[in-house]
């Protein structure tokens, strides 16, 4: 089989991309696979990372407001779309797969033209304004969450598959996750606690940390912090302000991204996060209760509907971007620290919604469209 993926922009987007190139390649394995990004995302860390070519695009989004900017970024975009249509014409796949970001629409588009099926994998429990736009285009669309369902009106080509993720449920023995900490620098008869902003980092999640771990409010628990890459010099400046060298804070791990991350989410207590699609999934396969402080958007609150339906199973509380600080974050992992039970129901509550065997599905509904 040959196969295009469409991904860019951020890791919610690039990794389903590459847990579902490996399920083809586990199941055919002379498949050839490649992806077609932008320049400027961290696909071009990821991508190669996991094996795989990646081809890069123009692809901005096209916007409505009037400025030199935007009007440059929408001619690029435009460009974009015949950059993608070219590098589809040439590799000549058998299907085309988009798995989030701008430049899904290029790719997508392309194909319907070339005639070549496309499937798109929406991962939100509220669909993004690119799968709506694409629908007539689409050969198939997969679901994330079955909440999703509610918002097409032409039901045929949907299937609700879960999201495909690199994270699973892994049982760790005593010793493992002790040496799981002890690489992160850190002391297994402590409680652990994951903040992470997504694979670009969450300012306003950032904001709160900083002040919370200089005044020591962590002393009874320890933590690893994600900041993102572009953050975390910034961050790492922010706490020599005090003298404080970041990598020899007490109780503290802070990295600019995590690669390992089905590991140290098996090997924590809580998770401090945005609630992106991906984010949910992930801390459901766990079973971890969490904390989210989600994304907030213009258009719509993705990520408040993401949050909302671990939050309504009471395996999740949710603080807003707006209201976030140190004094309140602090306050919600100590006070879920102080109930053991309740942490350990709040991740069972979690697993309520678990999907599996999700890159199987996917890759069943591929070939079911693949000629």
């Amino acid at each position: 089989m040959k196969v295009i993926i469409a991904a860019a922009g951020t890791g919610g987007h690039i990794n389903p991309g590459i847990a579902i190139a490996n399920k083809i390649k586990e199941k055919e394995p002379d498949s050839e696979i490649i992806f077609i990004g932008t320049d400027r995302g961290i696909e071009n860390d990821l991508v190669p990372r996991a094996g795989y070519k990646l081809k890069t695009v123009e692809a901005y989004g096209i916007s409505k407001k009037i400025s030199v900017k935007t009007l440059k970024n929408n001619i690029k975009t435009i460009k974009g779309f015949s950059q993608a249509k070219k590098i589809i014409k040439e590799f000549a796949p058998n299907v085309v797969i988009g798995t989030g970001g701008y430049i899904c629409g290029g790719a997508i588009s392309g194909a319907h033209k070339l005639g070549i099926p496309t499937v798109i994998h929406e991962s939100n429990a509220y669909p993004g304004r690119a799968t709506k736009f694409l629908n007539k285009k689409l050969t198939k669309i997969l679901l994330g969450f079955k909440d999703a369902e509610k918002y097409f009106e032409d039901k045929s080509k949907l299937v609700v598959t879960g999201n495909p993720t690199k994270v699973k449920e892994e049982k760790f023995t005593k010793e493992e996750k002790t040496n799981i900490l002890k690489q992160q620098g850190l002391n297994e008869n402590l409680p652990t606690v994951l903040v992470f902003g997504g694979s670009q980092g969450a300012k306003a999640i950032n904001d709160a940390m900083i002040p919370l771990i200089k005044q020591k409010k962590n002393s009874k628990y320890q933590i690893i912090w994600s900041v993102g890459p572009k953050q975390y010099e910034i961050i790492k400046q922010e706490f020599l302000k005090d003298n404080i060298e970041i990598d020899k804070i007490e109780n503290a791990k802070i990295v600019p991204y995590i690669y390992n991350m089905s590991e140290i989410m098996n090997s924590v207590d809580i998770i401090v996060s945005r609630s992106g699609a991906m984010t949910i999934t992930e801390i459901s396969l766990v079973g971890k209760p969490a904390i989210f402080i989600p994304l907030p958007s213009r258009s719509a609150n993705r990520q408040v509907d993401n949050a909302k339906v671990l939050e309504n199973l009471k395996a999740a509380k949710i603080i807003l971007n707006e209201e976030v600080n140190s004094e309140n974050l602090s306050k919600s992992i100590d006070e879920l620290l102080q109930n053991p039970e309740e942490l350990k129901q709040m991740g069972l509550r979690a697993k309520q919604i678990a999907t599996y065997n999700v890159e199987e599905k996917i890759y069943e509904e591929i070939k079911k469209i693949v000629k």
